[in-house]
């Protein structure tokens, strides 16, 4: 009886996988231990995995979900393999290979190196990406054969670094052909998206695989490009420079005026610099003050008001309007001792004495008289 009994328990009666707590196997191999599997024995196959018959290291039959009674009936290929013609009786040697086909999810990718693609823009670019995908095994024999072989429990590590190098080599000439400007990709990723996946369908399908979800969630630029992409954002949200700068003229007298102790030799050269700044700024962005020249045909420009030039904290500022003339005597910039100078004067000139200029002086009271 104990013989007996040794011998039924070296026959094998349910082949099964139970994967609860093996989330990230992708297939294992049944356990026989070199036992034979009984006739008729009961073969079990979960919903989400395949079940294959390997017999002498040739693939055999293939059993979807569902519980299946081992016999000639329902194992064509491997009767014909072992020479079953008319059904078998005795137990037989045949390793099975369950195949996980539900789906691998939130894997991640991402490019180790930068991306280098030419824009039409900025040139020569450097970029980098990330993202997440899924993938599924669609065809159990071909990734048993181009994959697995004789892996006895294959996991998604195994793999993942592959198909992340795959991913990133596909992606980035797809990228490079998109001729999506470096502007638009963030607003593109659904697209890079697509574009993704479709580039690396063909690779993966050779290998069983299947990426039924991939995702490009983040392309960034390097950060000296980001920094120059900020500068050239926030000159756009100025708009009108030579507005601006009169506005931040402005803002430097109602300063001065609220510091009187600062001296109206370093408020003039603050506002001197100011205003010299604000003229290039206009003369650069093609504001008035650097007119073109009139067309063939077209009279000349209506004259302008005389440009002057003033020596305020030691330096010469200019060119400088009426306007900003009066600014710098209401602040105590310009007084009637200033020298100043404009084209066809000989020379410098104290402004007091220049009649254009004795307008502006009619609001600023005299110097106050020494203490008796």
């Amino acid at each position: 009886m104990a013989i007996l009994r040794f011998l039924r328990n070296q026959l094998i009666d349910i082949v099964e996988w139970n994967q609860a707590s093996e989330s990230d196997v992708m297939a294992w191999r049944f356990p026989r231990n070199d036992n034979e599997i009984k006739n008729r024995a009961k073969l079990i196959v979960r919903e989400g995995q395949m079940a294959v018959f390997v017999n002498m290291g040739k693939l055999a039959d293939m059993f979807g979900p569902g519980m299946y009674t081992l016999s000639t009936e329902n194992l064509p290929i491997l009767s014909a393999l072992m020479g079953w013609k008319y059904g078998f009786e005795s137990p037989f040697k045949c390793e099975v290979y369950f195949i996980a086909t539900r789906r691998f999810l939130d894997l991640k990718w991402g490019t180790a190196n930068p991306i280098i693609m030419r824009d039409r823009e900025f040139g020569m670019v450097r970029v980098r990406a990330y993202g997440s995908y899924a993938m599924q095994i669609t065809d159990s024999a071909a990734f048993l054969r181009q994959v697995l072989a004789t892996d006895p429990s294959f996991q998604t590590y195994e793999i993942a670094g592959q198909l992340r190098n795959l991913i990133v080599s596909r992606l980035s000439n797809a990228m490079a052909a998109s001729n999506i400007p470096v502007l638009d990709l963030a607003a593109n990723l659904t697209r890079l998206s697509d574009i993704g996946r479709d580039a690396v369908a063909r690779d993966m399908a050779e290998m069983g695989i299947s990426l039924p979800i991939f995702l490009v969630e983040n392309i960034s630029l390097p950060e000296n490009v980001e920094k120059a992409l900020d500068k050239r954002t926030s000159m756009g949200m100025i708009g009108d420079m030579g507005q601006y700068m009169r506005y931040q003229a402005a803002e430097s007298m109602e300063v001065a005026a609220a510091n009187p102790g600062g001296g109206a030799a370093g408020v003039g050269v603050g506002l001197g610099a100011g205003m010299a700044m604000a003229q290039q700024f206009v003369t650069a962005m093609g504001q008035p003050g650097a007119a073109p020249p009139p067309a063939p045909g077209m009279p000349p420009p209506v004259p302008t008001a005389a440009a002057w030039f003033a020596a305020i904290g030691g330096q010469s500022q200019g060119p400088l309007d009426e306007a900003t003339l009066r600014a710098y005597a209401g602040t105590g910039g310009l007084t009637r001792e200033t020298l100043v100078w404009r084209q066809g004067m000989a020379g410098w000139v104290a402004a007091g004495s220049v009649g254009e200029l004795a307008g502006i002086f009619g609001a600023v009271p005299p110097p106050l008289p020494p203490p008796l």
